[in-house]
């Protein structure tokens, strides 16, 4: 199976680009994609699996930051050594589909690494587009890499646009799309620059509560 075809409907954030997805987008398929509610979202547990080696406080703050918004639980797992197989071709940084494929399971799981991520983003005609994350919708797994959220700023900026990806990685996990209703909402596409992250608030629009069963 190709990897086109193997990614259902991929999102992503990223510095310079915003959220996109592969050929099998949603108007391409005969059935809605499903959304998970809040009945199936207090059975989640999510696995949060570090890539190399994360500080614990920040592992920490991602698993209180999913369960605070969510009300899902995390555990956090023993870190997974990078290995060479999940290199981009560069050498110089991690192809976040490799990551995906190889990761990917029945198991809810958000993977969190500091080292640089790309994907071949073929509207930019790049091979390796630098990015913040990248996750199924709906699905399993996601990946977020800190290396471009933490540049050049402190670390309460840092912490606020590593909430906001985390949660917005995992809504597309759930089954939720891009917002097209408020450009506050977390759900909101990022519209090719980073400020768009920044200037989000924490919280969902009516409509992707609606769509999750979110009070």
């Amino acid at each position: 199976m190709s990897m086109k075809n193997y990614l259902k409907i991929v999102c992503l954030i990223f510095i310079f680009s915003s959220c996109k997805n592969d050929g099998n987008n949603i108007k391409n398929t005969k059935q809605p994609i499903h959304a998970k509610r809040s009945s199936e979202r207090k059975e989640m547990i999510i696995h949060i699996l570090p890539l190399g080696t994360v500080n614990a406080t920040i592992l920490d703050f991602i698993k209180k930051s999913i369960y605070d918004f969510y009300q899902i639980e995390c555990i956090i797992e023993p870190k997974k050594e990078l290995t060479t197989d999940i290199l981009a071709a560069s050498k110089t940084r991690y192809e976040a589909t490799l990551i995906l494929k190889k990761y990917n399971s029945t198991q809810n799981t958000l993977l969190i690494t500091d080292k640089d991520i790309a994907y071949n983003n073929s509207k930019k005609k790049a091979k390796e587009w630098g990015i913040f994350g990248l996750g199924f919708r709906p699905g399993n797994t996601c990946i977020i890499s800190t290396f471009r959220l933490k540049r050049k700023v402190g670390e309460a900026k840092f912490k606020d646009r590593l909430q906001k990806v985390c949660i917005h990685e995992v809504g597309h996990n759930l089954g939720l799309p891009h917002c097209k209703n408020d450009p506050l909402c977390l759900m909101n596409d990022a519209n090719g620059t980073v400020s768009q992250v920044d200037k989000e608030r924490i919280f969902f629009c009516t409509n992707c509560k609606k769509q999750i069963g979110m009070k």
